[in-house]
């Protein structure tokens, strides 16, 4: 089956087996999404929402939650900005 390549197929499977297994995303779209690592990466499009549960999931792979809380691809937490917000957004509160 592989003829005189066999020895090379093992070696690139074991080289591939022993990577860590991760999830390889190339953004798509032009132009390009932010880096999880950028100041702007809630700008990066949603391509798995479920406002049921309160998360979507960003091209980039954050997950951004409702209460705009973020959990990045490294496993690192980002804390909500309501309060943020709030005060950015005081002209529009109920009267």
């Amino acid at each position: 089956m592989f003829g005189g390549n066999r020895k090379r197929f093992q070696e690139e499977t074991m080289l591939t087996e022993a990577q860590p297994a991760r999830p390889v995303r190339a953004c798509m779209h032009v132009p390009p999404c932010p880096p999880p690592d950028a100041s702007d990466r809630d700008a990066a499009h949603v391509i798995a929402s479920h406002p049921e549960q309160g998360w979507s999931l960003l091209c980039n792979g954050v997950v951004l939650f409702e209460d705009t809380g973020e959990l990045l691809p490294d496993g690192q937490s980002i804390a909500a900005r309501r309060t943020e917000l709030l005060a950015a957004a005081a002209h529009r509160k109920a009267c």
